[in-house]
C-alpha cells in the first residue's frame, strides 16, 4: 500500500503548445531526487482533458520509462464513458503503470448502480491496483458512500482519492479504511485532517513546487511527529490557498515559473493567470520564502 506524497504531475508544454517530453523526463527525475513517493500522470492537474489519446499514451510511456521502477507511476485513465475508461486502462496497464486513477463519470453522472459498475468493470479487467477518484467540484457528482463501501472490498480497488473537501464525508469513508483499502487526501489544505482519519497520504498539486516539504509533512505524521506535520501544513497554507485562487493547474504552473521551473502554458479553455492574481501569488511566495 503506497503511503506518502503522490504528486499530481503537471504536463509541460513547449512554445508551440506541444507536450515537452524533455521537461517531462526532467520533472520525473527531479521528483525521484526530492523524495516524492509516487507520481500521478494524466490527472486533473495534468490537463488530460485537452490531450489527444496519442499524446496521453506517449506521456504515460515516457513517465514509466523515465521512472524506471524507482518510483510508482499511476495513470489517470478515467472517462465518463465506461468503455473508453476500460480501453485506456488496459492500454496503460500494458505500458507498465503501477496503478490507475479512475474518476467518477462526469456530465452523465450515473445512478448508484451505474456508478458501481463503472468502476467494477475496469477493476475486473485489469491486474493492477485501482484508485477511485471522487472530485465533485469537477464532475458534478459524488461517488455515493454506499458505493464506495461496496467497491472497497474489490481486490483490485485499493484506495480512494477523496477530493470533495467535505471532512464529514471523509469520516464516513474512513470507516472502510483497512489494510486493503486506503484513503488519500485530494485537497492540499486538508492533508492532516485526512491523515488523522486514517489516511495514507495525499495526491498533491502542492508537491509540484515543494516535493520535499510535502513528503516530509506526511512522513512526520505517519511516524508520530504530529507537531512537525502540523507546522508544515499551517506554515504553507497561504501558498496552498494561492495555488487554487484560479482553476487548477493555472496557478501551479505560474508558481513553478516564478520558482525558476518554467513548464509552459495551458490549453484552451485554460488561459494564463490574471495579472492581479499573479501578483498576489508572487507576494505569497515571497512571504513564504519560496522566491
Amino acid at each position: 500500500m503506497l503511503k506518502g506524497s503522490i504528486v499530481a504531475l503537471i504536463t509541460p508544454f513547449d512554445e508551440e503548445g506541444k507536450v515537452d517530453f524533455e521537461k517531462l523526463r526532467g520533472l520525473v527525475n527531479w521528483h525521484v531526487e526530492k523524495g516524492t513517493d509516487g507520481i500521478v500522470v494524466l490527472g486533473t492537474t495534468g490537463e488530460a482533458a485537452t490531450m489527444t489519446h496519442e499524446e496521453c499514451v506517449s506521456v504515460v510511456k515516457t513517465v514509466v520509462e523515465t521512472a524506471g521502477g524507482r518510483i510508482p507511476v499511476i495513470a489517470g485513465s478515467g472517462s465518463n464513458c465506461t468503455s473508453a475508461m476500460l480501453e485506456k486502462s488496459l492500454t496503460y496497464e500494458k505500458l507498465g503503470v503501477d496503478g490507475l486513477l479512475l474518476i467518477a463519470p462526469y456530465y452523465n453522472k450515473a445512478n448508484p448502480e451505474g456508478m458501481y459498475h463503472h468502476f467494477k468493470i475496469v477493476a475486473d479487467a485489469v491486474k493492477i491496483p485501482c484508485i477511485l477518484y471522487n472530485v465533485p467540484g469537477r464532475t458534478g457528482c459524488s461517488i455515493p458512500v454506499e458505493v464506495v463501501k461496496r467497491l472497497s472490498v474489490h481486490p483490485n480497488i485499493v484506495a480512494i482519492k477523496e477530493a470533495s473537501g467535505d471532512i464529514s464525508r471523509a469520516a464516513e469513508i474512513a470507516r472502510f479504511v483497512n489494510d486493503d483499502f486506503a484513503m488519500y487526501s485530494g485537497n492540499d489544505d486538508q492533508v492532516l485532517p485526512i491523515l488523522s482519519l486514517g489516511g495514507s497520504g495525499v495526491i498533491s498539486v502542492w508537491a509540484n513546487v515543494m516535493p520535499t516539504e510535502v513528503h516530509d509533512m506526511v512522513a512526520a505524521f505517519l511516524n508520530g511527529d504530529v507537531k512537525k506535520a502540523r507546522e508544515l501544513q499551517l506554515a504553507y497554507l497561504p501558498f496552498i490557498n494561492g495555488l487554487f485562487m484560479e482553476v487548477n493547474p493555472i496557478p501551479v504552473k505560474e508558481a513553478m515559473k516564478l520558482a525558476g521551473m518554467p513548464v509552459g502554458g495551458y490549453r484552451l479553455p485554460l488561459c494564463p493567470m490574471s495579472e492581479s492574481n499573479r501578483e498576489k501569488l508572487e507576494r505569497i511566495m515571497k512571504e513564504c520564502g519560496l522566491i
